[in-house]
């Protein structure tokens, strides 16, 4: 087994929900009379923490009017919620990767709050060995939620995948020293992942099953 622990992202990863995000923020925006950002931009922010998204998206929402656009933007996320679903394959895939000895585990942007939802949601929760949420400890591309989930799990750096759809889970993966591969499917385009340097970056759920069912 070439990785013992594989970490995955949530949003844009597993869960199809990168472009109802880009929506969301967009929304908030618009009701708080605030410049909007264009699709690419918001889509940008997806899988930092919510404050440096607000930052990066929002530049000037001036920060003590950050709940309330964080209030708006999880209003609308959570009136699409129930609409939204694993990318197809997804189960099939970590219940695949379970069965061979591997370790899963999460680093997300979301709050703990929005991944626990989502995992009850979705009945993924006893898969995964640990998670790390935007909200307990610093945002994505800092190393941080990997070097707490090697430390959890006792695992050493050669032995961790990273699998994330955006350059903050790369730019995370190789601040930490492990290796990731991209996907091209969710928030950010093919073309800017590679640009990074994963050791691959794939189209789709079966694609990265079959790469990891080899390279694994």
């Amino acid at each position: 087994m070439r990785y013992p622990l594989i970490v995955f992202d949530w949003d844009g990863t597993l869960f199809d929900s990168a472009a109802v995000i880009a929506e969301c923020i967009q929304l908030a925006a618009h009701e708080m009379a605030l410049p909007v950002p264009d699709r690419e931009t918001a889509s940008h922010v997806i899988g930092l923490g919510l404050n440096d998204s607000l930052r990066h998206a929002m530049p000037s929402l001036l920060p003590e009017r950050y709940a309330e656009f964080l209030a708006l933007y999880r209003h609308h996320f959570q009136e699409r919620e129930d609409g939204l679903s694993l990318f197809a394959g997804v189960d099939v895939l970590l219940e695949e990767l379970r069965q061979r000895g591997h370790l899963l585990a999460i680093a997300t942007g979301k709050p703990r709050r929005g991944l626990q939802r989502a995992l009850q949601a979705s009945g993924l929760g006893p898969l995964f060995a640990a998670s790390r949420c935007g909200d307990e400890t610093r945002s994505k591309p800092d190393p941080a939620m990997l070097v707490e989930l090697m430390r959890e799990l006792a695992v050493d750096r050669r032995d961790l995948l990273m699998i994330g759809d955006t350059s903050h889970d790369l730019g995370m993966a190789r601040s930490a020293g492990v290796d990731a591969v991209a996907v091209g499917y969710g928030a950010h385009s093919a073309d800017s992942l590679r640009l990074l340097e994963p050791r691959s970056c794939v189209g789709n759920v079966v694609e990265l099953r079959q790469w990891l069912a080899t390279n694994a």
